[in-house]
């Protein structure tokens, strides 16, 4: 017998979650028929972890500046008098949070234990993706679905099984991705992105449109393109995730050029390919680590001075006594690690006469114990005072989408990815393929979001090392170099290429020949032909 309290319990918290259970709802079409012949569907798009900013908001918790902040905030809610609004709110977020974990656990349980999510419960689970998943699973033989779920579902890292598993199995008939400029959803940021996808069986080849902003755009014959699955895997092998593009032509470009040059890094079931020898950190983590940063307001008494871009204390300088600059993405730009300054709280873009002294450099929003960053670099291996990296927040709308450039050591954020490679002239190389023309289209056509994150920039195109003759490196290397080494504070950058002389005049008609020269180069390395170009 079951133990009545217990059962009633059970049967309480069935109530409370709203369980629902599609074969006792529906016996005769998923038991007598093998699943539904259509499933239509506009799911929530809610990630299942509870978000502490939205449950609080309107509360002063809300407001806190950062996570250990809120955590501090919500302690003290704990605190409050038993019946008090605050201990009624500090107790219905444990409730929520509670309920998240429990939602959680259970959509993570894996399909090789029984879970019903195996391809969708991983990661940072967004029940849209779970819909996904679970629509698919209510087909019949010859069904079809059809869901309005964001464009993520087909870019993004976390979804990427799922989507591999509809490419590998033939079940995605098609994806049409639109952008909300027009406000198709008047709630919805305009900036964001969702797709019609529809699943079913025995589909060859997928239809795809990207960067439409009304279903009228579907009857434009050229903004439609299809890919089978042999092409989706070249382009992105690693994930298997939808390229984004905006026409056919696009598309066969993008496909001719991974005919030609590898990615990055491809991961294989026993390890990887990893010419570069490469490897992408993030090096500091602001929203858990801020309490160790300074302001420029920490250092006005007397015992600190100020050392070119460093703060010390006392006169020996020693690594504990010294607090270097924290270098955020929007500080730099391509083969420019001036582009932005601070102005206490406030960024500003460098001014050209600025950059023209080559003793100017950016003052930073914060600075970081040198020791801590000596510790992180060292444990990565890294005893070079320069430092290669790319924004994290990009997008396929900016400028440039891969912004890439060499700054002096220094801690990072997580707007920064440091790329640690080996070093050598052929590093100069690969800077300069990373903020190519042909490599920035390739990266336009994957960036579903605003984030360059390690899946995406692993299956960028870039030449390997070995694509690198001496004559080539002879062209290359003099011109990343000037391109780069425009400060003194980037004299370690131009010794390791084995240059001694001064830092190169900022001349922007210069520069802007210098990297004309680099597109031409790369357009070529890269096999593009005239039409194609």
């Amino acid at each position: 017998l079951v133990y009545g309290p217990l059962e009633a319990a059970a049967v309480d918290a069935s109530e409370e979650a709203r369980a629902f259970h599609w074969p006792l709802a529906f016996p005769d079409v998923l038991i007598g028929k093998g699943g539904f012949d259509v499933v239509l569907g506009n799911p929530p798009w809610e990630r299942i972890k509870l978000q502490e900013q939205e449950f609080f908001a309107g509360h002063e918790v809300a407001d806190a500046p950062n996570a250990a902040a809120r955590t501090k905030a919500i302690k003290k809610l704990a605190a409050a008098d038993e019946g008090s609004a605050d201990r009624r709110l500090y107790d219905a977020f444990q409730t929520a949070k509670r309920q998240a974990e429990a939602t959680s656990i259970f959509a993570r349980v894996s399909g090789e234990d029984g879970g019903r999510y195996a391809y969708t419960g991983t990661g940072d689970v967004n029940t849209y993706a779970l819909f996904s998943e679970h629509f698919l699973n209510l087909l019949g033989e010859s069904g079809r679905a059809g869901i309005i779920v964001p464009t993520g579902i087909a870019t993004d890292a976390t979804t990427a099984p799922f989507f591999a598993h509809l490419v590998d199995t033939t079940k995605l008939l098609s994806l049409y991705s639109f952008e909300n400029e027009e406000f198709i959803f008047p709630s919805v940021h305009h900036s964001f992105r969702f797709a019609l996808l529809t699943l079913g069986t025995n589909n060859a080849d997928v239809e795809f449109a990207f960067f439409l902003r009304q279903a009228s755009g579907l009857e434009d014959e050229s903004r439609k393109f299809n890919l089978s699955p042999r092409e989706i895997e070249a382009i992105n092998p690693n994930t298997k995730t939808a390229p984004v593009f905006r026409t056919r032509g696009d598309a066969d470009l993008t496909a001719s050029i991974y005919e030609r040059v590898p990615i990055l890094l491809k991961e294989i079931p026993l390890g990887s390919e990893n010419e570069w020898g490469i490897s992408i950190k993030r090096i500091f983590d602001m929203n858990k680590e801020i309490g160790s940063f300074r302001k420029v307001d920490d250092f006005e008494n007397s015992i600190w001075k100020k050392d070119g871009q460093d703060w010390v204390r006392g006169e020996e300088g020693a690594a504990e006594n010294r607090y270097v600059p924290l270098y955020e993405g929007k500080m730099v730009h391509q083969f420019d690690h001036r582009w932005a300054t601070y102005d206490g709280s406030e960024s500003r873009d460098s001014e050209v006469n600025e950059k023209e002294d080559t003793s100017f450099e950016p003052t930073p929003r914060y600075w970081v114990p040198e020791r801590n960053v000596s510790e992180r670099l060292g444990a990565k291996g890294w005893d070079r005072n320069w430092l290669i990296g790319w924004r994290d927040v990009t997008s396929a709308h900016v400028y440039r989408t891969v912004i890439a450039a060499a700054f002096p050591r220094s801690a990072t954020d997580f707007t920064t990815r440091v790329i640690f490679a080996e070093v050598g002239p052929r590093i100069a190389a690969f800077l300069g393929a990373a903020n190519s023309l042909v490599v920035d289209f390739v990266a336009r056509g994957k960036l579903g979001g605003n984030h360059l994150s390690d899946y995406l920039s692993f299956q960028l195109p870039i030449l390997p090392p070995s694509a690198y003759s001496e004559d080539d490196l002879g062209f290359i290397v003099p011109r990343v170099l000037e391109l780069s080494y425009t400060s003194h504070s980037m004299a370690p950058f131009a010794r390791d290429l084995g240059y001694e002389g001064e830092p190169f005049r900022w001349d922007e008609d210069r520069r802007a020949q210098l990297r004309a020269e680099l597109d031409a180069w790369y357009a070529l390395a890269y096999g593009l032909t005239r039409d194609e170009l």
